[in-house]
């Protein structure tokens, strides 16, 4: 397979997003504009927000909420070998 090397891989898509998220145990917080390396095209806003989750070791985590999502073709900026 040939690609231009001015465009991503068809395989590089990432997840831009804003998020808001509440602590059962008080406050919250927010990020506009974020964006997060996904490995298909697509991902839920579920999987999205346990994703972040996860990846930012929160705890006592309560509503997450995904606003403005939408998938763009851009290289990943994370190396493959970083947890």
């Amino acid at each position: 397979m040939t690609t231009n090397s001015n465009q991503p891989a068809s395989s590089d898509h990432r997840v831009l997003f804003d998020f808001e998220i509440d602590f059962s145990n008080g406050g919250g917080i927010q990020g506009q504009g974020f964006r997060l390396d996904i490995d298909r095209d697509d991902i839920s806003d579920t999987e999205l927000a346990d994703y972040i989750v996860a990846d930012m070791r929160l705890l006592m985590v309560g509503a997450v909420r995904i606003l403005n999502k939408r998938i763009i073709r851009e290289a990943h900026k994370r190396d493959a070998s970083t947890p």
